[in-house]
C-alpha cells in the first residue's frame, strides 16, 4: 500500500491504490442508483435540503416488517411447487361433487407447514430488526442552533454538521472540514470497508479546517456542495464546495465513509453528504435474497414430475371409469341411481378424474416439506451444540444463522475467502534477520547445532529496555549482544526500521506505547526496533522522536518518498540531530538490489542467501539500505520534488522520476524477514479440502506479493506446481493474450475449434448457461490483480477468465473491491453448476457473502458486518472442514436418504389405489379405512424417517476427516437426483403391484372351512395396510446404517403402536358408540359380493 507524507506541502491524495480498479467499471460495477444525476446540498440549511428527498440514515439489513411479512412470506413459500399444489387441492376438496375426502384433511397440514416456515423465518428476521436497531439508535454529536447535542444515527439528515471523536466510528459519509490534528488530518481505520485494521489518512482542505472546533465559525458556515449521485465505488468522489464565493475540488481523499473508525484523533467535525442506504457502505453490501438448495430446485422438478404422472394416471383411471360406465354401470343404476348432475358415462368420467386427483394426492404428501423443516433444524442444532467448533478465548460457539442450507453444506465445490482476518490472524511477528552478512535469528545449541524454537526455548531478556513490549519474542542473544557492543551496522539498521516508516505513536501511559500502523509488517518492524533499543517515541508532521539505547534524538523529516506497486520500496529523508542528511530505504529485495552501490556486491551475494533461506521458511523479506546525502544536493533534489508534487500535468510520472534521483547508491544494511502468522490449523485446512476436490479461491484487497506469500503458506499454492500464472495487463488485448496464454499451456487444444467446448460455446448464439469441466495437463496457479479483473469480467472476456481459473489447483485475485468479489462469486455460480461457498469476516466481504449458495462469516478483529449477513458463523477458518466434510456430509447424507425413502413408501402407498380401481369399477374408491390413510404419513412412517434422518451416520466424524474423498459424492449430486428419483417411482409401482396383488390372490374367492366366504372389505384392506408397514418398516431399517436407541424406539415403537391402534379402532366399542365414524364392527358387514354396484369388488 501507499504510505502517506506528514508534510505541508504535499496533498495526501495518493494512498487509495486499492480502489484503482473501480475506475473503469462505469458501466457494470454500479448498483440501482437513484434518479437523481447530481447531488446538491447546503450545510446548516434543513429546509434547503429537505426539498430534495433525500433518505434519512436509517439502514435496514432485515426483509421483512409488520405489514409485508405475510404476503411476502406466503409469496416465498408458495414458490415451492408442492405448497402451491396443496393449495389446489384444498380448492378442489371444497368441491362436494368431487370431493372423496374431507377438506381438513389438507388444510391443516398445510397451515402446519407453512406456520412453522413462518416462524422460523420470522426468527430469523428479528434477529436482523434488532441488529438494525442496534445500529440505528447509536448517538452522536450534532451542531445544532449553535451547540453541540446528541442525536440518534438514524435521524441524521444530509447537510448536518457532526462532530466524531477518537475510535468513534463514522456515522454516514461526511466532507472533513477539520480535525484536532495538525492541518486537520484525520487518521481512520477502514477494517469494515477493505478488512485492512491499517491507518489510512485524510485531510481537510485549508478553507474548512481554519474553522477548527469554533462553534460559531462551524454553525455560520453555509458552504454548497455539487457532487455525484450515490454509487458503489469506494474509491471515487467528485465534487464542488462553493463557500464565500469560490469553489474548491473535492475529491475521495476529503471523504470519511460510513464503516471507518476514527483513531488517534481528539475529534473531528464533518458535512454529512450520504446518509443511510446512499451511503458507499450500503451500497456495496448487496441485497438480501432467499436462498434455496439444488435439492429445492430439484424437488420443485420432481413435484412437477410427480403432478404429470399424477395427471396421467387420473386420466387413464377417468377413461377406464367411463368405459366401464357405459358398458356395466347402466345396469345398477336401478340400486344406485346417479347423482342429477351426472348426466352421461363422460360427465361421470370427469368428476371421477378429479376425485382420483384428490385420492391419490399422496405421491407428494404435505407431510414431505414439514419433515424437511424438521430434519434441517434438527442437524442446525448440531452445529450449534458441536463443542469442537466452540472457540474458548471469544466464549463463541458456532451459529448457524440459516437453518434451509444444511445439506448445501455437503456439496460444496467452490469456496471462495478472504485474506486478511480470515486465513491470517492479522498479525506479524519479527522472525529473523540479516545484518551487514551476519544471520540473527536462529538458535544454536552449545554443540553448535541449529535448535527449532519451541514453547520451551528461552527468550531474549529485554528486561533492561522499560520501553520494550512485552508481548515480543525473540530467541538469538547474539543480536541483543551486537547492540550492546554498539556494532555501528547493527545500530544503523535498527535506526533504519525505526524512521522509514509512517507509523503513528500514542502513548497512554507514561512508558505505554502503542503503536498505529498502515500495514501490520511496518508494526512488526517498528516494534522489533523498539525492543532492541530503538523506540519511536512520538512524531510530528515535520519530526520523529526516537529514543535510542536510552537516549532522546529528534530527528527532522524532510520526505517521505512513497511507497507503490511499481517501486515497491519507501524512503525517508531525515536531518540527524548531528546535522547530516541520511535517506533510509526498504523494500522488495528485486528492487533494491538494484539500486545498491557496486561496493556492495560481495555483501548482497550473502544477504541473497539469506533471502533464499527465509523464502524458503515462508517468511515476508524486505531489504533495508541507507546513504548519505550531501546538503547541496538535497537543497537541489528538493527543489526539483516541490515542483514536481505541485505539477499539474503528469504529476506522478514526474514525482517517480525525482525519486529515482535520490534511490540510488544505496549502501546495504541487511534484511528483514516476518512470519504472517496465520490462523491454527489453515494450511492442514486447505490441504484437507483439496482432498475433498473443493477449490480455494482467495478473494482479497491486499496487495499481490503479500497474497501470492499467504498461499503458499497455507497450501493453496505449491512449490511442486508446473507453473504460476500473473494477469496483470493495463488494457483488455493485454489481459485477453495472458488469459489465452495460461490456457493455451494448460491445455493446448482449448484454442483450437475443435475443441469440444469451443465447440458447444459456437452452438450457444447467446451467453450458456453451463461450461462443462476441463482437465489441465498439470498442476497450475492463477493471479489476478483487481484491475486487470475489472477487463476480464466484461462480457467478452468473463468466459475465458472462468475457464482459465477453473482448470487451475487455486487462484489468488487481489487488490478487489467489494463488488469485484461478488461479481467473481457471480461469474461461478452462473456458469458453474456447482454449489459455491464465501468466507469473510470483514464488511468488505458482505457482498460476496450474500452472492455465494452458502456465507460464512467469522467472528474477527473487522466487525460484525459478515457474520451478521451470513449462512453460518463461527470465529476460526478451520472449523470450515468440520462444518463441510462433517455436518454437511451428514446431513446432505441424510436429506438424499430421506427424500429416497419418502417417496418409495408414498409411491408404494398410493399406487395400490391405482390396481384396485381396476376391482371396484374406477369408482375412485380407497383401498383402505379412513383411519389409516390418516395416520400412514403423519404417525406410521413419520418417527421412523426423522430417526434415520437426524442420527444416521455412514461413518464416523474422524473417518469423514481422515478420508476427505468421501466428500465427493455429494459435489456430483450422486446420492439423490432425477435417475435416484426414476429408481424411487419403479421400486414404489413394483413394491405396490406386489402388495396388492398377493394378497388379492390370497383371499380371492376364498372360503373358511366352515364353507363361509372370509374375503371381506375389512380384511383385505387390512392384510393390504399390514403388509404395507412391514415391508417399508422393513426398508427403513435396511437403510439405517448406525442405530441408536432413539432409532429402534422410533422404528420398532411405530409399527407396534399400528398393531395397538388397529386393534383399539377395530374393537366393537367404539363402533357402538361412534357408528357413523368407525364403520366396521369385528369382520366385515360387506363382503366382496354384497353390495354390488360401483362401491363393491367386481372383476
Amino acid at each position: 500500500m501507499k504510505y502517506v507524507k506528514l508534510s505541508i506541502s504535499e496533498i495526501l491524495s495518493n494512498y487509495s491504490w486499492y480502489y484503482s480498479a473501480m475506475s473503469i467499471l462505469d458501466s457494470q460495477s454500479e448498483e440501482k442508483q437513484s434518479g437523481e444525476q447530481e447531488r446538491y446540498l447546503q450545510a446548516n440549511n434543513e429546509e434547503f435540503n429537505t426539498v430534495f428527498g433525500y433518505p434519512n440514515n436509517t439502514i435496514k439489513t432485515s426483509k421483512y416488517n409488520v405489514f409485508n411479512f405475510l404476503p411476502l412470506n406466503l409469496f416465498e413459500q408458495f414458490q415451492r411447487l408442492a405448497n402451491a399444489y396443496f393449495l389446489i387441492l384444498l380448492i378442489l376438496q371444497l368441491i362436494p361433487q368431487i370431493s372423496s375426502l374431507a377438506w381438513y384433511s389438507t388444510v391443516i397440514p398445510l397451515i402446519v407447514v407453512l406456520t412453522i416456515t413462518a416462524v422460523k423465518d420470522a426468527i430469523d428476521d428479528l434477529k436482523r430488526h434488532q441488529n438494525d436497531n442496534q445500529v440505528n439508535n447509536r448517538s452522536v454529536l450534532v451542531l445544532m442552533n449553535g451547540r453541540m447535542e446528541k442525536k440518534k444515527w438514524m435521524n441524521i439528515q444530509v447537510g448536518d454538521i457532526i462532530k466524531l471523536e477518537n475510535n468513534q466510528p463514522v456515522t454516514a459519509d461526511i466532507l472533513l472540514l477539520s480535525s484536532s490534528e495538525p492541518y486537520s488530518m484525520t487518521y481512520i481505520e477502514t477494517a469494515e470497508l477493505d478488512g485492512e485494521t491499517n491507518l489510512k489518512v485524510k485531510q481537510a482542505i485549508s478553507v474548512t479546517s481554519e474553522m477548527e472546533n469554533n462553534l460559531k465559525l462551524l454553525s455560520a458556515f453555509d458552504g454548497e456542495v455539487r457532487c455525484e449521485s450515490p454509487n458503489n465505488k469506494l474509491g471515487r468522489f467528485t465534487g464542488i464546495l462553493t463557500y464565500k464565493g469560490k469553489n474548491h475540488i473535492l475529491d475521495h481523499d476529503k471523504l470519511l465513509l460510513r464503516g471507518c473508525i476514527i483513531r488517534n484523533t481528539d475529534w473531528c467535525y464533518g458535512l454529512v453528504i450520504y446518509t443511510g442506504p446512499d451511503t458507499k457502505l450500503m451500497q456495496n453490501s448487496g441485497k438480501s435474497s432467499f436462498k434455496r438448495t439444488h435439492i429445492d430446485h430439484l424437488m420443485n422438478v420432481l413435484v412437477l414430475w410427480i403432478f404429470l404422472f399424477l395427471g396421467s394416471m387420473c386420466f387413464i383411471l377417468a377413461i377406464g371409469h367411463g368405459i366401464w360406465e357405459s358398458k356395466k354401470g347402466y345396469y345398477f343404476q336401478s340400486f344406485l341411481p346417479r347423482k342429477e348432475y351426472v348426466s352421461s358415462s363422460v360427465v361421470s368420467a370427469i368428476f371421477i378424474f378429479w376425485s382420483y386427483f384428490i385420492i391419490l394426492n399422496t405421491l407428494v404428501p404435505i407431510s414431505l416439506y414439514v419433515s424437511v423443516e424438521i430434519i434441517r433444524l434438527g442437524n442446525s442444532f448440531y452445529i450449534n451444540w458441536d463443542q469442537k467448533m466452540f472457540y474458548a478465548p471469544k466464549n463463541t460457539p458456532a451459529q448457524v444463522r440459516t437453518t434451509t442450507l444444511n445439506e448445501e453444506l455437503g456439496q460444496v465445490k467452490y469456496v471462495f475467502s478472504d485474506k486478511t482476518g480470515t486465513l491470517t490472524q492479522n498479525i506479524m511477528i519479527f522472525n529473523k534477520c540479516s545484518i551487514n552478512g551476519t544471520l540473527y535469528g536462529v538458535v544454536y545449541d552449545k554443540n553448535g547445532q541449529k535448535v527449532e524454537v519451541s514453547e520451551k526455548t528461552e527468550k531474549v531478556n529485554f528486561s533492561y529496555n522499560k520501553l520494550a513490549d512485552p508481548k515480543f519474542s525473540f530467541y538469538d542473544k547474539t543480536l541483543v549482544e551486537a547492540i550492546k557492543r554498539r556494532d555501528r551496522w547493527v545500530h544503523l539498521f535498527f535506526l533504519a526500521l525505526s524512521l522509514c516508516h509512517t507509523v503513528m505513536t500514542e502513548e497512554k501511559e507514561e512508558g505505554e506505547l502503542v503503536y498505529q500502523a498502515q500495514s501490520p509488517d511496518e508494526g512488526a518492524l517498528v516494534t522489533a526496533a523498539r525492543n532492541f533499543g530503538f523506540v519511536l517515541r512520538s512524531r510530528t508532521s515535520e519530526t520523529i522522536t526516537v529514543v535510542e539505547t536510552g537516549k532522546t534524538k529528534v530527528y527532522q523529516l524532510l520526505a517521505i518518498l512513497d511507497f507503490n506497486n511499481v517501486r515497491k520500496r519507501m524512503s525517508v529523508i531525515v536531518r540527524t540531530p548531528e546535522d547530516r542528511v541520511m535517506l533510509f530505504c526498504k523494500g522488495a529485495d528485486t528492487i533494491l538490489c538494484e539500486l545498491l552501490h557496486p561496493s556492495c556486491a560481495s555483501l548482497r551475494d550473502v544477504t541473497m542467501e539469506h533471502l533464499d533461506e527465509f523464502a524458503i521458511e515462508g517468511l515476508r523479506t524486505l531489504v533495508v539500505a541507507y546513504r548519505e546525502l550531501d546538503s547541496s544536493f538535497f537543497h537541489a533534489w528538493s527543489k526539483k520534488h516541490n515542483e514536481a508534487c505541485s505539477s499539474l500535468e503528469n504529476r506522478e510520472n514526474k514525482i517517480t522520476s525525482v525519486y529515482e534521483e535520490v534511490e540510488k547508491d544505496l549502501v546495504l544494511l541487511g534484511a528483514t524477514a516476518i512470519e504472517d502468522k496465520l490462523q491454527d490449523g489453515v494450511p492442514q485446512t486447505i490441504k484437507t479440502l483439496n482432498k475433498a476436490k473443493i477449490k480455494i479461491w482467495v478473494l482479497t484487497g491486499d496487495k499481490q506479493e503479500t497474497a501470492v506469500n499467504i498461499a503458499y503458506a497455507c497450501n493453496i499454492f505449491e512449490d511442486e506446481m508446473d507453473e504460476l500464472f500473473i494477469v496483470e495487463g493495463k488494457d483488455n488485448e493485454t489481459v485477453q493474450q495472458e488469459l489465452r496464454s495460461a490456457m493455451y499451456k494448460m491445455k493446448p487444444e482449448s484454442l483450437l475449434e475443435s475443441d469440444p467446448i469451443n465447440t458447444y460455446l459456437a452452438t450457444k448464439p447467446k451467453m450458456p448457461s453451463w461450461i462443462p469441466e476441463e482437465v489441465p495437463n498439470g498442476n497450475y496457479g492463477l493471479v489476478i490483480n483487481g484491475y486487470s479483473l475489472a477487463y476480464a469480467l466484461e462480457g467478452n472476456l468473463e468466459l475465458e477468465l472462468l475457464r482459465t481459473a477453473c482448470m487451475c489447483k487455486g487462484v489468488i485475485c487481489c487488490r478487489m473491491t467489494p463488488l469485484q468479489k461478488a461479481q467473481v462469486v457471480e461469474l461461478v455460480k452462473r456458469y458453474k453448476k456447482e454449489v459455491t461457498l464465501a468466507i469473510g469476516d470483514g464488511a468488505n466481504d458482505v457482498s460476496m457473502i450474500k452472492a455465494a449458495h452458502i456465507g460464512v462469516g467469522l467472528s474477527g478483529q473487522e466487525g460484525m458486518q459478515a457474520m451478521l449477513n451470513s449462512d453460518f458463523s463461527f470465529c476460526q477458518f478451520h472449523y470450515l472442514q468440520r462444518l463441510l466434510l462433517v455436518h454437511g456430509r451428514w446431513s446432505y447424507n441424510r436429506m438424499c436418504k430421506f427424500l429416497s425413502y419418502f417417496f418409495y413408501k408414498n409411491f408404494a402407498f398410493t399406487l395400490v389405489h391405482f390396481w384396485y380401481s381396476f376391482y371396484s369399477g374406477f369408482s375412485a374408491q380407497t383401498v383402505y379405512d379412513t383411519w389409516f390413510i390418516t395416520f400412514y404419513n403423519l404417525i406410521y412412517t413419520c418417527l421412523p424417517i426423522l430417526g434415520l434422518s437426524l442420527f444416521d451416520q455412514d461413518v464416523n466424524e474422524a473417518w469423514s476427516l481422515r478420508f476427505p474423498e468421501l466428500y465427493e459424492p455429494g459435489q456430483h449430486n450422486l446420492y439423490f437426483n432425477k435417475k435416484e428419483f426414476v429408481k424411487c417411482l419403479v421400486h414404489g409401482i413394483y413394491s405396490s403391484f406386489v402388495l396388492f396383488f398377493v394378497p388379492m390372490g390370497t383371499i380371492f374367492n376364498s372360503v373358511s372351512s366352515d364353507g363361509k366366504e372370509i374375503s371381506d372389505y375389512q380384511s383385505f384392506s387390512l392384510i393390504v395396510q399390514t403388509s404395507l408397514l412391514w415391508v417399508v418398516t422393513m426398508q427403513i431399517a435396511l437403510e439405517t446404517t448406525y442405530w441408536t436407541t432413539i432409532n429402534h424406539l422410533f422404528t420398532w415403537g411405530s409399527l407396534g403402536f399400528y398393531f395397538c391402534i388397529l386393534f383399539f379402532l377395530y374393537s366393537d366399542g367404539l363402533c357402538l358408540l361412534f357408528p357413523n365414524i368407525f364403520r366396521f364392527l369385528g369382520k366385515a358387514l360387506s363382503s366382496v359380493w354384497q353390495g354390488g354396484g360401483r362401491s363393491g369388488w367386481r372383476v
